[in-house]
């Protein structure tokens, strides 16, 4: 019997996922607005125009289907959907309670403070005019409780920035509460890693490149990391420590860290999806030849397989925009090291959250690239 599969979001995010899924030739229910972006409404078996943010309405149509599993990647607004749907039809996932917890910022810290995780000192808050940071040490980032790809983010240095900041993460953020934090300086790092049954299977470190303050867009990951191996280490134990406090227990989480000149290691935000910017869904398979996205669905479907992890090439994403204008002339010619580019939009603009990169070029080499 063909297996039926939902698939939440319909970006070229989720692109990779309704493919694999097609190649293993299982039926794909996409859920999504229908919009330009829905690009995967003409490549899944079924397409259906719901706001991945209406668990009910989804729910009825996933019992009416006989879907056998649930899932997305690279977002966190699916999340919360996919954990009620499979608590009430009994299929694989986290557990809705877990999936709250792993898509607010502020219930991950304070998840994050109970199982003595380390991460930045933090509070929350939901009135600009309300402010009492007099026991927090500036540089301080203020981020809404409830976006990803940089929306909202900003970095200040005293009292006068800080409402302004407040009040543009207040506009961003859909529960209209941010967080406050302690800015820790050090590298950035993120964490590709799958579960099944509470068992966490690391697969990968991935270093990162930012714009740095005041917006830190993502500009480039390369795999694998080039951090000395005790780091790694114990960057490896803190997402295990992360990823127990938030109570994931299966499928893909991309944990986000920051480590300090001097070794401490950060744990700054934790998703409980593959992470996005290709990063699960390209790099991960060209720096370690696992099939991520693979692992994504056969967990949903119930099956589990170990992961294999070869020591393969080094891959990475450069992102093209107005600060990375350079890049232009790798866009314009073949080079040796090419998986994949395209221009997203023609025009160049300075950057101030993830959706306003111009292009992307992938590649895979025997050495990490520097462009």
């Amino acid at each position: 019997m063909v297996k039926k599969l939902a698939i939440l979001g319909a970006s070229y995010l989720q692109q990779p996922l309704v493919e694999k899924a097609n190649q293993m030739g299982i039926e794909t229910h996409c859920f999504a607005w229908d919009n330009d972006l829905a690009i995967c409404k003409s490549i899944a078996n079924f397409f259906y125009p719901i706001s991945v943010l209406e668990k009910e309405q989804i729910l009825a149509k996933c019992l009416e289907i006989g879907i056998n599993g649930i899932t997305t990647i690279a977002t966190d607004i699916c999340v919360p959907t996919i954990a009620y749907v499979a608590e009430h039809m009994n299929l694989i996932s986290n557990s809705y309670s877990s999936a709250i917890i792993s898509t607010n910022k502020a219930k991950m810290r304070a998840a994050f403070e109970n199982a003595n995780v380390n991460s930045p000192k933090s509070i929350c808050i939901e009135n600009s005019n309300v402010l009492d940071v007099s026991k927090f040490n500036y540089p301080l980032i203020v981020k809404p409780t409830d976006r990803s790809g940089s929306r909202g983010v900003s970095k200040v240095y005293n009292t006068s920035e800080l409402k302004n900041a407040v009040e543009r993460s207040l506009q961003e953020s859909l529960e209209k509460k941010v967080v406050i934090e302690e800015f820790i300086e050090g590298v950035e790092v993120s964490v590709e890693s799958i579960s099944w049954q509470g068992k966490h299977h690391i697969i990968t470190i991935t270093d990162k490149v930012t714009t740095g303050e005041p917006y830190f867009v993502e500009l480039e990951h390369h795999q694998p990391s080039l951090l000395a191996s005790e780091i790694q280490d114990e960057i490896k134990r803190e997402t295990i420590k992360a990823l127990n406090a938030l109570e994931i227990q299966f499928g893909a989480s991309h944990s986000e860290f920051k480590i300090t000149a001097e070794g401490k290691v950060y744990a700054i935000e934790v998703g409980a999806r593959m992470g996005g910017d290709f990063i699960g869904s390209d790099l991960v398979f060209l720096s370690t030849a696992y099939d991520f996205v693979k692992g994504v669905i056969e967990v949903a479907l119930g099956k589990f397989n170990e992961p294999t992890i070869a020591d393969n090439k080094f891959s990475g994403v450069f992102f093209l925009c107005k600060e990375t204008e350079h890049l232009l002339n790798y866009f314009k010619t073949p080079n040796e090291f090419d998986y994949k580019k395209e221009y997203v939009q023609t025009i160049l603009k300075n950057i101030k959250e993830s959706n306003d990169r111009s292009g992307f070029l992938i590649y895979q080499a025997n050495q990490k690239i520097i462009l």
